[in-house]
């Protein structure tokens, strides 16, 4: 697993208190990654946060696929 993935996890998880800063950074981190690394980041998110946030989840994951 790559680091950038690694430090994408560790973010997520202190600003998962906040919904907009969690997509900020979702964004973020999902402009930096491969596309194998954005399967694997979109799965832990749904695993990890997707009780909370799968509406936003769902949503920046959409829009990756489009580009």
């Amino acid at each position: 697993m790559s680091k950038m993935l690694e430090l994408s996890k560790k973010i997520l998880t202190k600003v998962s208190f906040d919904k907009s800063l969690f997509k900020k950074e979702l964004i973020k981190a999902q402009n930096l990654l491969v596309a194998e690394e954005k399967i694997m980041l979109k799965i832990w998110c749904l695993a990890t946060f997707g009780y909370v946030y799968r509406d936003v989840i769902m949503h920046v994951f959409r829009n990756v696929s489009k580009t």
